[in-house]
């Protein structure tokens, strides 16, 4: 057995968390590393939705929105989520899409700052984020986009207009890791509120919301919470905001009586004003399962498995980058997430080389390489076998093959 093999082997025999792989669905053959975009199945997903579709729905049919408790999942699945990102109970709620909370979060912030017309965000957000403050800044007269520099330190970029920083927890592209207590203070110092997108630390990276003071935060249930493709978004809003939260999505689940069917809208208490419109409940309760999975789990175990993965991985592929021309572009220290990016000219091929042994990650353009790591359910050997693969397909040039290079449309 090679050193790496053996060191490797050891590190598997000593992880808490080596038994939680058998909750997952995963191919036979198939190293995963893209739970940072897609998490994979928890098997009791299935048996989840068949008693959701063929039972509730098929059998229960409309009872069931009372009788399974379909109306309540985005307040009970909320405060599971708000307790993997430090939240009480009552503060977050599943619903909607990440780009619709988003859009709810920043109409709320603004309406509470109402004298200041300053949204700060990073120029490397992930697309939606810009996207969707974009549209927020042009709905509200006089409202400006400001966008920080890649690698600015935004806290130094706040001033009497700002209203509120949209911030990434964890860079997309690089698995970089935000000072969350330190830029939520500057912030608050400056008089302005943060929206905090947890889109790629929540479920593998320790969050306090409440003890650090967080204003509000969104965030997806489809990548490290396992959700499924297109699962429900959260959205948290600290409770000290509740009383003032205005947003513009006043849909019915917001109102205080749905069932009065009234003609003008009363939103009602607390968090629930975040709601909008009917939910997807066959999805919603796929993220119950996932949830599940996470139960009883200490996120402290999963961080620090979290840390010795991208460790490793790192550390073995150091020669391949000195070699071959590449260069991981993700923080070395405790600053990172659950990741490693990878810059490469030819980052796209190289992907698809090893997706066609079995070995899935992702690219981000223009020459990221993206690896997710995922400590339920991925090992130590894993890791090892991957970078196995990566020196081969850089050696032996197998990435030059023109089918490697064809464009997919999601990459």
């Amino acid at each position: 057995m090679s050193a790496v093999a053996s060191k490797a082997a050891s590190l598997d025999l000593a992880d808490p968390l080596s038994s939680k792989r058998d909750l997952f669905e995963l191919p036979a053959g198939i190293i995963y590393l893209d739970g940072n975009s897609l998490g994979p199945p928890p098997k009791a997903a299935f048996a989840e939705l068949e008693q959701a579709a063929r039972r509730e729905w098929g059998e229960g049919l409309i009872r069931s929105w009372n009788e399974a408790g379909w109306w309540s999942l985005t307040d009970t699945l909320g405060d599971r989520v708000g307790r993997l990102i430090g939240a009480q109970a009552g503060e977050t709620v599943v619903t909607d899409t990440t780009s619709i909370n988003v859009f709810k979060a920043l109409h709320a912030a603004l309406a509470l700052r109402p004298e200041r017309r300053v949204i700060l965000a990073e120029r490397d957000s992930f697309p939606t984020d810009l996207y969707i403050a974009e549209g927020v800044a042009a709905s509200r007269p006089g409202t400006e986009l400001r966008l920080a520099a890649d690698g600015a330190d935004l806290g130094t970029m706040v001033d009497e207009r700002t209203a509120v920083m949209l911030i990434n927890h964890v860079s997309y592209r690089t698995g970089a890791l935000r000072d969350m207590a330190d830029l939520t203070r500057r912030a608050h110092q400056a008089g302005a509120l943060v929206v905090w997108d947890l889109c790629h630390s929540a479920g593998v990276v320790p969050i306090e919301l409440d003890t650090i003071g967080v204003d509000f935060a969104i965030g997806c249930t489809y990548k490290y919470l396992n959700g499924g493709p297109g699962a429900p978004a959260f959205i948290y809003a600290n409770r000290r905001h509740h009383d003032g939260l205005v947003q513009p999505l006043s849909g019915w689940w917001a109102h205080a009586a749905p069932f009065a069917m009234e003609s003008g809208y009363r939103p009602a208490a607390g968090i629930r004003r975040l709601l909008c419109g009917t939910q997807p409940i066959l999805s919603l309760r796929a993220l119950k399962a996932a949830l599940d999975a996470l139960e009883g789990v200490d996120i402290a175990d999963i961080r620090a498995k979290s840390l010795a993965l991208t460790r490793f991985f790192m550390e073995l592929v150091d020669p391949l980058c000195r070699e071959f021309g590449a260069r991981i572009i993700t923080p070395r220290g405790d600053g990172r997430g659950s990741q490693v990016a990878i810059a490469h000219e030819q980052a796209y091929p190289v992907i698809q080389a090893l997706i066609a042994r079995g070995i899935i990650g992702d690219f981000r353009a223009p020459d990221i390489m993206r690896f997710g790591f995922a400590p339920l359910y991925l090992s130590f050997r894993e890791v090892a076998d991957a970078v196995d693969a990566l020196r081969d397909v850089l050696a032996s040039g197998a990435w030059r093959d023109s089918k490697f290079s064809a464009k997919a449309l999601v990459t």
